[in-house]
């Protein structure tokens, strides 16, 4: 069994999406998502849950959220994994 090392509750904003071209600001905000976390947490092993892909492309692709609360837990493996937050 592989036991939770680090958990914390991340506000990430997205408002650098605005850098890319309208139809590819969803997949830019879920590349950054990835890359916030890899920074903070210090894993290169970063998996997403369903439910932040979805948020991300409620709106579609080109009006992703200007930020999202995101939950992420850094197992002792390395491994990251991220889900949305209770609000």
């Amino acid at each position: 069994m592989v036991e939770v090392q680090k958990e914390q509750v991340y506000v990430i904003p997205l408002r650098d999406v605005k850098r890319v071209p309208c139809y590819k600001r969803a997949n830019a905000a879920i590349k950054d998502i990835r890359g916030y976390l890899e920074h903070h947490m210090k894993s290169d092993d970063v998996k997403l849950d369903k439910g932040i892909n979805e948020l991300v492309w409620a709106r579609g692709a080109q009006k992703p959220p200007r930020r999202i609360r995101i939950r992420a837990m850094k197992f002792e493996d390395g491994q990251v994994q991220a889900e949305l937050a209770e609000e």
